[in-house]
């Protein structure tokens, strides 16, 4: 069965844009990317930056001069780590065989600190539950 392409997938060069953005200090205009790794060019750098921009993972920061023209330069929308989470929610929402309480317990058994783990949890619950019953008591309100 064919695997469906969830929207948070990216090509090799979608990827390696990002990345790039990712480990820079500072936003960068597509020239530059292609500086920094030279199998990209120009063209193929435009292109997927606006993909990425249709997709909202990149924004333009500022409209700068490079050399005499004005570019727009780039920056991630979504940190790297915030991709990696919203590409987990979106493959654990494809496979509804899979409960909340069975994935945090499996992940639980990976976890070196689990002890640590299950008390940082516990304070998570106890503060999502306390939002929950203000949010349900507004609502009745």
């Amino acid at each position: 069965m064919p695997r469906r392409k969830t929207e948070l997938s990216l090509t090799k060069r979608e990827l390696d844009v990002m990345t790039i953005l990712w480990e820079s200090s500072r936003p960068l205009v597509a020239s530059e990317i292609t500086k920094i790794d030279e199998t990209l060019n120009i063209n193929t750098v435009q292109a997927v930056i606006r993909k990425l921009l249709d997709k909202k993972y990149i924004e333009v920061d500022d409209i700068v001069y490079s050399g005499t023209v004005l570019t727009r330069s780039y920056k991630p929308a979504l940190s790297k780590n915030e991709m990696a989470v919203q590409r987990f929610i979106g493959q654990f929402q494809e496979n509804d065989k899979v409960s909340i309480p069975n994935l945090v317990a499996t992940l639980l058994k990976h976890e070196k600190n689990e002890q640590e783990v299950i008390e940082e949890l516990e304070l998570l619950l106890a503060e999502r539950k306390k939002l929950l019953n203000e949010k349900n008591e507004s609502d009745i309100s």
